[in-house]
């Protein structure tokens, strides 16, 4: 095959993505990408900074001999040598950027994390690069990690495991330990995305009614799905809300999950209005990211008794103080951001990433690709 190939369809990560590129995929003039028509078998470096096993690496060469993928697994980008940062056209990293002059042909960053608030606003992705981002492969292990806090809470885990460690066998058990049954109850999903989607239909697989709050009246997902997990469609929620429409959900809900991005629209979107707003007994589940809940706010929840009990695994400071009151609540469970960690994780970012690299070789839009001016 031979002559000048389109230039892949890739919307560079801007308010204004007509200034670079129609939605149609026709090319609109930009310095950081004149001049860019090239022979269809030109190499495309790609340079990864994860670790990716053997195995993988070579499921991703297969994609095309016309790849020249390398990995250096470094955390800074003067760790590379200014010479083989001048051909990556494709970088996949979990956090690291390079500047804007380092990384001239740069068009395109695969980060291997679901959300894109660490990325956003850096001057190489301000310049017009691509972003796109792996969410959907956190799905399963982030929905498990959400139906294990709830379980632990309705069936009074915390409690068992104190007792457990005073050896304890206390005389009115049945009034201390009797669970709360998770069939029949209410949970609440803010943020209907691809892991908010596993939740719910883990929910309703144990009978739980289902209400979600989204951006929008699009209800399919259309990022990247794993077989069998989600709900595509969006055909599970009982009803959705809209952003403004939150303190109408909340009421409802014993159990809400927060798998929202963080962008300016949600930064302390779990306020004192919206906790007021919560049944006295809610369970409150955060995944998403420490800035959505007005920590303040929610300890003084949680300590009064607003609400019923928390599961936190991020906080709007990581590490977590150690003298934070949360640590020492009876009514709180922590975890260290660990609900997205599994043994999995590389895997399916390879999967994901071989799809995309296929998709940009192919001209073909990336999935997961964001929006800067929505945040995700």
């Amino acid at each position: 095959m031979t002559g000048v190939s389109k230039v892949p369809v890739v919307y560079p990560c801007t308010s204004a993505r007509s200034e670079f590129l129609g939605m149609d995929g026709t090319r609109i003039n930009h310095k950081r990408f004149e001049g860019r028509k090239r022979s269809s078998m030109e190499p495309v470096y790609v340079l990864s900074t994860v670790r990716f096993s053997d195995e993988q690496l070579d499921r991703l060469r297969a994609v095309s001999p016309r790849l020249r993928l390398i990995q250096h697994t470094i955390r800074k980008p003067n760790e590379l040598p200014p010479d083989s940062w001048s051909e990556v056209e494709v970088l996949c990293s979990w956090k690291l950027l390079p500047a804007p002059a380092q990384a001239p042909r740069l068009r395109w960053v695969q980060l291997i994390s679901a959300g894109a608030d660490h990325a956003i606003g850096h001057p190489t992705v301000s310049s017009g690069v691509a972003l796109t981002t792996t969410s959907g492969i956190h799905a399963i292990n982030i929905g498990e990690y959400v139906l294990a806090l709830m379980l632990a809470w309705a069936h009074r885990l915390p409690a068992l495991l104190d007792h457990q460690r005073r050896a304890e066998w206390p005389n009115e058990r049945h009034k201390i330990f009797t669970p709360q049954e998770l069939r029949g109850q209410t949970m609440g999903v803010v943020g209907y995305g691809s892991i908010g989607r596993e939740v719910g239909r883990l929910a309703r697989a144990l009978g739980m009614r289902v209400l979600a709050l989204q951006r929008g009246d699009d209800r399919v997902d259309h990022g990247y799905i794993i077989s069998g997990v989600g709900d595509p469609e969006g055909r599970i929620p009982e009803r959705f809300y809209r952003l403004d429409e939150l303190c109408k959900m909340l009421p409802e809900c014993d159990y809400v999950v927060l798998a929202v991005p963080l962008t300016s629209a949600t930064r302390n979107l779990i306020g004192v209005q919206a906790l007021w707003a919560m049944k006295p007994m809610a369970f409150l589940v955060n995944i998403a990211r420490g800035g959505i809940v007005d920590e303040s706010a929610l300890i003084q929840a949680l300590q009064e008794g607003w609400i019923g009990g928390a599961g936190l695994d991020v906080f709007a400071q990581e590490p977590l103080p150690a003298n934070s009151p949360l640590w020492r609540m009876p009514n709180v469970v922590l975890t260290p951001h660990i609900a997205g960690f599994t043994a999995n994780y590389y895997e399916r970012t390879a999967d994901l990433f071989a799809e995309n690299l296929h998709r940009y070789l192919t001209d073909r839009p990336l999935l997961n690709q964001v929006d800067c001016a929505r945040g995700y």
